[in-house]
């Protein structure tokens, strides 16, 4: 079931309802409930893999459930050797899953992999991790229940796309007086975030996504308008994309007392590689640090070592999105700009202000380019128009975007400007959103309800739903 979809409100406004009496009655009825509900959210749409990938999560969480308790209550054994197993068997199965096709050139692959499952694998070394380190325990005076541990890796905001719940983060909100007994303002303020997410996916993301996607479809069409474009249409989609599921997520589970961390604090406004990766996918950003370039020793073992940990860093991070070549050079790009940022150290920051954002920014674009053509062929094409000389804006841009506002501005006279004033349109407002200061989530915090607030809200929500029809599924749910 995706988030942009009747189906999914429906289910959100059951849970926000149901999910709370039945707290009222017992904490674990709740937990029980929301579970329940996350579990159809899962099996909801997703075919003949759809039970298959729940059992595969589902024996995933029972391996890590009994790592743990072997390293808290069997102190006569090596504690540590079974959460090493444990994270070894969730490594086997994603790579089994989604790369098996990778290694052996296509001539083995199962086709298919359980939704959600490189953020889940992600979870679950999370939680060995802090089990581990003593940052999260099982035996602390209430000990975590069995429900208590469906319901992180199974909770339907976040199950398919994250964000990455870290337990010692999430666990103790179980236990506080918040969930599953959310205030108005708890309330009002996941409404906002739900409306500005659904806002983002499908007016803006998608509208971005039909220009981007033309261009993709027509590379020996492209001029260099047209190709830049499409470069910064994907660099603000994904963003929208991402960003939208987000902000829903965290908006969905305000309406039932918990809070989400944040995953995105405007990225685009970054003045630097290194920058930008501490405001885009935060926690994937947090857990690539503590889980990897931590252990690996990050920056106490001398230069050159520290240069070899950010770069397999950000190889596992482009490899972790997708199995392909395009995405490795994708995360091997990142990595080189910030060793290079790193070697620079104070002569980058007396740089101009706008200089820095403006090169980062241009980085970034480029680099996207890899993440998202389907092969070095594509990029290459893209980027060669990009910086080739004069051309208009072919009108395949425009196609399919924003079908029906095309046509209401068409019958008011417009013609056949209807579509290049609002791919204007959507690219200034795009911008414009992802560039302005703050973010949905940190707005969250001082939200309170008001008329006007609430009348924007609706319109945007009432928007976003009429424009169902047609809209994509989310850009991460696919890694």
């Amino acid at each position: 079931m995706g988030f942009q979809s009747l189906s999914f409100l429906l289910l959100l406004a059951l849970t926000a309802v149901l999910c709370p009496l039945a707290a009222k009655k017992s904490r674990p009825a709740g937990i029980l409930l929301l579970t329940l509900f996350s579990v159809i959210f899962y099996l909801w749409g997703l075919g003949s893999h759809a039970t298959l990938g729940l059992a595969a999560l589902v024996l995933g969480s029972l391996v890590t459930f009994a790592a743990a308790r072997a390293f808290h209550f069997r102190r006569e054994t090596p504690r540590k050797w079974a959460l090493a197993m444990a994270a070894a068997w969730h490594i086997a199965v994603l790579l089994g899953f989604k790369y098996l096709g990778f290694f052996t050139g296509g001539t083995v692959s199962p086709g298919w992999a359980p939704l959600g499952l490189s953020f889940f694998t992600f979870q679950q070394l999370w939680f060995l991790k802090e089990v581990g380190t003593g940052e999260f325990s099982l035996s602390e005076s209430t000990r975590l229940r069995g429900d208590e541990f469906a319901l992180f890796f199974l909770f339907f905001a976040t199950v398919s796309s994250g964000p990455i719940l870290r337990p010692s983060g999430f666990f103790p909100q179980l236990r506080g007086e918040k969930f599953l007994c959310p205030d108005w303002e708890d309330r009002a303020a996941g409404l906002y975030a739900i409306s500005f997410g659904m806002a983002k996916k499908v007016l803006l993301a998608d509208s971005l996504g039909a220009v981007v996607n033309g261009g993709y479809a027509h590379l020996d069409g492209l001029t260099a308008p047209a190709a830049w474009l499409v470069i910064l249409g994907y660099t603000l989609q994904l963003y929208f994309d991402f960003s939208g599921y987000c902000d829903i997520a965290t908006g969905a589970a305000r309406l039932l007392g918990l809070r989400l961390p944040i995953n995105f604090d405007s990225p685009y406004r970054s003045l630097s590689v290194g920058e930008f990766w501490k405001r885009w996918h935060i926690t994937l950003t947090t857990f690539l640090r503590e889980c990897l370039y931590f252990p690996l020793g990050g920056s106490r073992r001398g230069e050159m070592r520290t240069y070899g940990n950010i770069l397999l860093v950000f190889l596992v991070s482009g490899f972790w999105h997708g199995a392909g070549w395009t995405f490795l050079v994708w995360g091997l790009l990142h990595g080189l700009a910030q060793v290079i940022e790193r070697a620079a150290g104070a002569r980058l920051t007396r740089l101009p202000k706008a200089l820095r954002w403006t090169g980062t920014f241009l980085f970034v674009n480029l680099a996207w380019v890899f993440f998202r053509a389907p092969s070095f062929s594509a990029a290459a094409s893209v980027l060669r128009s990009a910086f080739s000389i004069g051309g208009g804006i072919p009108p395949f841009l425009t196609e399919n975007l924003l079908p029906s506002e095309t046509t209401a501005l068409s019958a008011l006279g417009l013609g056949p400007n209807a579509g290049n004033l609002l791919l204007a349109a959507v690219f200034l407002i795009a911008l414009l959103a992802a560039l302005k200061p703050g973010n949905t989530i940190r707005r969250m915090e001082t939200f309170r309800p008001a008329f006007l607030r609430g009348s924007v809200c609706c319109i945007l929500l009432a928007w976003a739903v009429l424009s169902f029809s047609g809209v994509s599924t989310f850009i991460y749910a696919n890694f």
